[in-house]
């Protein structure tokens, strides 16, 4: 996270922005294309998508009452798997929003959805899709998702899997057993 600046705006902010109920509640955030984000094409830098989309995955956690928790019992966020599209490019000065929301999940794991959409235009510039955790550093696994939906008082069935987040958790799996065997 070296969007410090941003970060905390995101709090100081936060109380001004409807609470969001997970697990269906989307996070939604305004941001512009400063300089500092661009790459030499001059564009927004595609390694600063994904650190925009750490701001978003924060804002669920801290709208939701999440972090009350989280810092509470000492759990920290883990992102295990990362999958992007970039569709249209995010040109300097140009605001657009984040918006954040959860797809699905297991026992242990969610998969997050983050869209950055033109503003004004509705243009979806970037889709991605997230496979994330709390990990509890004390028990040495990771935190039951039933528990974080507990501690927000969130219930909810888990929906059903989608054609892309099935795909996107083989493609990990996939992955992940190449990385054993070799």
């Amino acid at each position: 996270m070296n969007l410090w600046l941003r970060l905390l705006w995101l709090i100081i902010t936060v109380w001004r922005r409807p609470k969001i109920g997970l697990p269906f509640g989307v996070s939604c955030l305004r941001f512009r294309v400063w300089p500092h984000d661009l790459d030499t094409s001059l564009h927004l830098n595609n390694g600063r998508y994904w650190t925009l989309m750490d701001l978003g995955r924060a804002d669920l956690m801290i709208g939701s009452g999440l972090w009350r928790p989280i810092l509470r019992k000492g759990w920290t966020p883990v992102v295990s798997a990362g999958q992007i599209r970039f569709r249209r490019e995010l040109r300097p000065f140009q605001a657009f929003d984040l918006e954040t929301r959860l797809l699905h999940w297991d026992d242990t794991r969610v998969v997050m959805e983050h869209r950055l959409i033109a503003a004004g235009t509705g243009t979806v510039a970037a889709i991605a899709l997230v496979q994330a955790g709390l990990y509890d550093r004390k028990q040495r696994s990771f935190v039951p998702v039933r528990e974080l939906f507990a501690a927000t008082g969130a219930q909810a069935e888990r929906p059903p899997m989608t054609a892309e987040v099935e795909a996107f958790l083989s493609a990990g799996d996939a992955l992940r057993e190449a990385t054993v065997s070799a």
